[in-house]
C-alpha cells in the first residue's frame, strides 16, 4: 500500500516534518510518499497547495495525509478544505495546553526554530567549529576541551556523529580514527599517547565488515583500503582494544545519527549545553 504524506507549515516545515515521520514511522507495511511544503503563510499559497493536495488525492485514488503547523487560522481553513486525512498538530495540542496553563498561546510562526538565545546560539557555532577543527584526529592538542572523543575505524560514522552532538547538543565533540599508524611492531592495535591521556572521554564506533567495505567501495574501489579482509581485520581489532580499555562503544550498522548520538548520551551521562531544536 502507498500512500502521500504532506507536512505543510506556514515556517521551516521542521517541526511538521520531526512529528509526521516519527508518526508515521510507526506502519511499516504502508509505503509513504513525503511531500514537505515550508512557508505556506498566506492564503494564496494555501489555495495553490489544496490544489496540489486534490490533484494528489484522484491521482493516488486515496486520500493524502495532511500534518500541519501553521498557526494562521485563516491559512489553516483553506488547507482544512484539502481532500486528505488531516493531523493538525497545532490545534490539537495548543489549545488543551491553555486550558491547563489557563494563558493563551501567542501563536508565532517560527518560534520553535528561531534562534533565540545569542548565548545558545554563539554556543551552537562554537561546538559545530569544534567538530569541523578536531575531524579525523586533526588537533590532538586540543582534546582537553573536549567533551567527548569519538573513536573508530576510518568511515564508521564518526564525522556526521561529531556534528549532530555540536549542531543539537552543543556537545565540543573531537574524533579520531584509528588506523595502520595506531599498530605496534607485532601488529596488534594500541591507544595512542593522545588518547590514552583523555581515556575517559573516549566513546567506540563500530560497525558490520561488510557494511564497512560496502562504504569504503564508494570512496576508493577494489582497494585494500575497502577490501572485506582488512575491514574484517580492522573492525576486530578496535572492539578488541575497546574491551581490553573498558571504553564503551555502540555498533552503528544499524542506527541513524540521531539514535547514536542520544543512546551515546545516555550511557556516558554526558551534560547537552542545550536541548535539540
Amino acid at each position: 500500500m502507498t500512500r502521500t504524506a504532506f507536512f505543510i507549515s506556514d515556517g521551516t516545515g521542521i517541526t511538521a516534518e520531526s512529528l509526521g515521520r516519527s508518526l508515521l514511522a510507526q506502519f511499516e507495511n504502508v509505503e509513504i510518499r513525503k511531500v514537505t511544503k515550508p512557508y505556506i503563510d498566506s492564503v494564496e499559497k494555501a489555495r495553490d497547495l489544496v490544489k496540489v493536495i486534490d490533484a494528489t488525492a484522484i491521482k493516488d485514488a486515496k486520500q493524502p495525509i495532511i500534518i500541519d503547523t501553521i498557526v494562521d487560522e485563516a491559512v489553516r481553513d483553506v488547507v482544512r478544505e484539502a481532500i486528505g486525512f488531516k493531523v493538525d498538530i497545532f490545534s490539537t495540542f495548543l489549545k488543551p495546553l491553555e486550558e491547563e496553563l489557563n494563558t493563551r498561546s501567542s501563536y508565532s510562526v517560527g518560534r520553535t526554530h528561531a534562534i533565540g538565545s545569542d548565548a545558545i546560539y554563539m554556543d551552537r557555532i562554537q561546538s559545530v567549529h569544534f567538530a569541523l577543527d578536531n575531524d579525523d584526529g586533526a588537533r590532538t592538542h586540543q582534546y582537553d576541551q573536549a567533551d567527548i572523543i569519538l573513536v573508530g575505524v576510518s568511515r564508521c560514522g564518526k564525522t556526521p556523529t561529531s556534528l549532530y552532538l555540536a549542531l543539537q547538543f552543543g556537545i565540543r565533540a573531537a574524533n579520531y580514527p584509528l588506523t595502520e599508524d595506531d599498530y605496534d611492531e607485532d601488529g596488534t592495535l594500541k591507544l595512542p599517547d593522545e588518547l590514552a591521556r583523555q581515556r575517559h572521554k573516549l566513546f567506540g564506533l563500530t560497525i558490520d565488515p561488510r557494511r564497512l567495505a560496502a562504504i569504503r567501495h564508494e570512496r576508493r574501489a577494489n582497494s585494500r583500503y575497502s577490501s572485506m579482509d582488512q575491514c574484517m581485520q580492522e573492525v576486530q581489532q578496535a572492539e578488541g582494544l575497546f574491551r581490553q580499555l573498558g571504553i564503551p562503544y555502540i555498533d552503528t550498522t544499524r542506527f541513524s545519527v540521531e539514535e547514536i548520538s542520544t543512546r551515546m548520551i545516555a550511557e556516558t551521562g554526558i551534560n547537552r549545553r542545550f536541548s535539540p531544536r
